[in-house]
């Protein structure tokens, strides 16, 4: 059962949540807005470093795509092609690199209209469309008066090593420990997803999937996860099989066509922020899973930990904008030890969507310091695609170091949080790579591949008629 809201609670829903940013904006959590008169007095702004992800985009498959077949009805019709940014998603990036830009220019870091000269500053995305399209709008709001060049690597659409969050080591025994870590998480990757049954059941309800065209073509007319597996190899993406990936799929498409639509009412069931954000929660199982663990991530992340090390030490650098994937953010985050905070006015907990991870490094004339700040567009100025400014900004949350000590201002020695990325890369560098005793290892969440009928119903043993094994349609006669 839904909880429905009334046309009024809805505007009370909407001027709550625009209350909220605005009270927000007001307390110390705005650090990159509002530091005072007497910080700025000590300390000057020397560089800044963005680690972003991608802004709105169109859902990863389209066509028949999964995420379409488990519904009777019709999606969001995207502006872009599939996983490509949105004509939306083009528009908030530009706002979003407006905001930095009128920051920058009143902290002196740069004069307003600037083009760069020299090294000064650097854009760098991945060559998938989405990321490189994100830094080239960011680029537009942020240096208006300059054609800046976003440099990438590869042709249209495929991925950069630096931005793949793949295993570049390993060996049996490093496999076991990421394994490990994985099973170790809110209770295994079992419990986990069965934490999640309450809102896969209100997704099931929300997409009338018992009437879609999975179901009257003899699919399924239920989510499952009982079959999920874990694999880990050298060269390649942690990745995660079986029914867990098409809940996460429609979970993401729900998310994005929320976004993108204006529209807090999926296909025509009005939902609470509760009810949105444990959507968003269900996609992030997958992403904890894959990208989180501290073993798994020291390897992940090792390029763009690196670079971003390179970037705090580079003393010609003013600027410097990455741009990849929501993946990126995680591992760097794991890696690094920092404890992202949970999210304010979003539908995803811990890296919404065009979030930014930013590195702000200060002088106080005789040493270096570092802040950093989860800086993102809320999901009201999302969808209103609010101009932002200094007066007007995005919502920007402190993100603390686990295992550093921050100064009295809030601020950690760059040499300490030098020492520390040292460490985390030396973690990796620790790791022997030899060949596995098997080309490929599976870990399975459950003992068996799961056994289900079409309503969902879980089976001990197959039966007459169709069945669903692992994720794959076995018909017995």
């Amino acid at each position: 059962m839904f909880y429905q809201l009334k046309p009024n609670k809805i505007y009370k829903i909407k001027l709550w949540m625009i209350v909220a940013i605005l009270v927000i904006s007001g307390t110390g959590l705005q650090a990159q807005t509002k530091r005072s008169d007497d910080f700025r007095a000590r300390y000057e702004l020397k560089e800044v470093v963005v680690m972003s992800r991608h802004n709105i985009r169109s859902p990863i498959s389209s066509g028949s795509a999964a995420y379409q077949r488990v519904t009777p009805h019709t999606w969001f019709q995207w502006s872009s092609p599939n996983s490509q940014l949105s004509l939306r998603g083009g528009v908030l990036e530009t706002e979003m690199g407006q905001f930095f830009r009128k920051w920058v220019v009143e902290e002196g870091l740069l004069p307003d209209n600037y083009r760069p000269t020299g090294d000064e500053v650097l854009f760098y995305a991945n060559s998938r469309q989405r990321t490189f399209a994100t830094a080239k709008y960011f680029s537009a709001g942020f240096l208006p008066f300059a054609n800046v060049e976003i440099t990438h690597k590869y042709d249209e659409d495929k991925m950069d090593p630096v931005f793949t969050p793949q295993f570049t080591k390993m060996n049996d025994a490093y496999r076991q420990q990421v394994i490990s870590e994985m099973q170790s998480m809110h209770g295994g990757p079992q419990a986990w997803m069965a934490a999640q049954q309450k809102t896969i059941g209100l997704m099931e309800e929300i997409l009338d999937m018992a009437h879609s065209p999975a179901a009257l073509q003899g699919d399924t007319t239920h989510f499952w996860y009982d079959d999920v597996q874990l694999k880990i190899e050298k060269g390649d993406e942690p990745k995660m099989t079986g029914g867990y990936t098409l809940v996460n799929s429609v979970a993401d498409a729900l998310v994005l066509q929320c976004y993108e639509s204006e529209s807090f009412a999926p296909f025509g069931h009005e939902l609470t922020m509760d009810q949105w954000r444990a959507i968003g929660a269900v996609k992030e199982v997958y992403d904890g899973l894959l990208f989180t663990t501290h073993a798994a991530a020291v390897n992940l992340a090792y390029p763009l930990v690196s670079r971003i090390r390179e970037e705090l030490n580079n003393s010609d650098r003013k600027f410097m904008f990455l741009c990849g994937h929501d993946s990126n953010l995680a591992s760097i985050s794991a890696a690094l030890s920092l404890q992202l905070p949970e999210t304010e006015q979003a539908l995803e907990l811990h890296t919404p969507i065009g979030s930014k991870l930013v590195f702000e490094k200060w002088s106080n004339g005789s040493e270096d310091y570092v802040a950093v700040n989860l800086v993102y567009q809320s999901v009201q100025q999302l969808q209103d695609r609010t101009l932002l400014s200094t007066d007007v900004p995005p919502m920007v949350l402190p993100v603390t170091v686990e295992g550093l000590a921050a100064n009295a201002d809030g601020l950690y020695h760059l040499s300490d949080l030098d020492v520390h990325m040292a460490n985390v890369m030396a973690e990796y560098e620790a790791i022997e790579d030899v060949p596995a005793a098997v080309s490929a290892i599976r870990q399975s969440a459950s003992p068996s591949a799961a056994i289900y009928n079409l309503q969902g119903q879980r089976l001990d043993t197959l039966q007459r008629g169709v069945n669903i094994v692992g994720g794959t349609k076995n018909i017995v006669r």
